[in-house]
């Protein structure tokens, strides 16, 4: 069982969620197009630049599951706070950042506030808003989540070319801002049927597994499949996954039900939204580079192919959530 709240709670839970969820996407991809300014700026090039986008995007997908899990235990909005706050704080210290390691190392950190402050928020939304709204209030959410994540390249590079790059760091901190302010009319939300304690070796070992798996598919090419480096990713991303699995069945507490993958609607609704997920990402990451590169695009020109695209999403979201869906089975 959750506690959960409705009425005015739940529209100032789709304020802070939409804003949540606005700055996570976005930053995302938003410095794609910005990568060779930086380079400038910073007065670096190579390889390592590389890691600004890469460094957010393993903090935040290899963190996640694990942070939804303790927002059921310790409370939602105290967890989608926090990770808010490190996000707001890191990017400051990106928009400020001196040089390359710096950057990186803020980048990682905004992508850990990223990935304690989503899962927190959607549960928390879920719960503050009345059920018969959940799924429209959701569809909100997640279509502006659609528009910041395809919209990204285009701001990041309206930015770069019109400001710097640093104004993308700096548009985030008020952005989480008026997000912490918005969950603070929300009431806390938490299960409260979870056990008082957290499963760590489950989470450590999920977590080092998703690391594992994000570095082999972010670094596989550059380092080439059949490499030593590639390898030994792919052994610790299948032995950490491997002892996972074992660890979850023995355990009284799980992290992770592993009954789930028993229901093949699950499996399969799993399965379609991370291939989608995945080519999404694939796309925002290669398309801006190439409309750069071969086509040499301005960055603000290479941004605007993505305006269509951010509109196609931004109507996806509300009206998915108007789609009625039949009982779990």
């Amino acid at each position: 069982m959750t506690t959960a709240s409705g009425g005015s709670a739940g529209r100032w839970a789709l304020a802070a969620v939409s804003a949540t969820v606005f700055c996570v996407q976005l930053d995302a991809f938003a410095l794609n197009l910005a990568l060779p300014g930086i380079g400038r700026d910073l007065g670096v090039a190579g390889g390592g630049l590389q890691w600004v986008v890469s460094g957010y995007l393993l903090a935040a997908g290899a963190l996640m599951a694990g942070a939804g899990r303790l927002g059921d235990l310790y409370g939602r909005r105290r967890l989608l706070t926090a990770g808010l706050v490190v996000f707001g704080v890191a990017s400051l210290v990106c928009a400020l950042a001196p040089s390359l390691p710096v950057l990186v190392g803020a980048r990682v950190v905004q992508g850990a506030g990223g990935a304690m402050a989503m899962p927190a928020g959607l549960a928390l939304l879920t719960n503050a808003c009345p059920p018969g709204a959940r799924a429209r209030f959701m569809g909100r959410a997640l279509g502006i989540g659609g528009v910041a994540t395809v919209c990204g390249p285009y701001v990041g590079g309206m930015l770069t070319e019109a400001v710097s790059w640093r104004a993308v760091c700096w548009l985030n901190v008020p952005l989480a801002l008026v997000a912490v302010v918005c969950a603070a009319r929300t009431g806390e939300s938490r299960d409260t049927t979870a056990p008082a304690s957290v499963d760590a070796a489950g989470l450590v070992t999920a977590t080092g597994a998703l690391a594992a798996l994000a570095v082999l598919v972010d670094r596989g090419q550059l380092w080439g499949w059949t490499s030593g480096r590639s390898a030994m990713a792919l052994a610790l991303t299948v032995g950490l996954g491997v002892v996972f699995v074992r660890h979850e069945r023995a355990t009284a507490h799980p992290l992770v039900d592993l009954a789930l993958f028993g229901n093949r609607r699950f499996v399969a609704l799993t399965a379609a939204g991370a291939a989608a997920n995945a080519a999404t990402v694939v796309v925002l990451f290669v398309v801006p580079l190439a409309l750069q590169g071969q086509w040499r695009l301005s960055a603000n020109g290479a941004g605007v192919a993505f305006l269509a695209p951010a509109a196609a999403m931004a109507l996806a979201g509300p009206v998915a959530g108007r789609i009625r869906t039949a009982d779990a089975v």
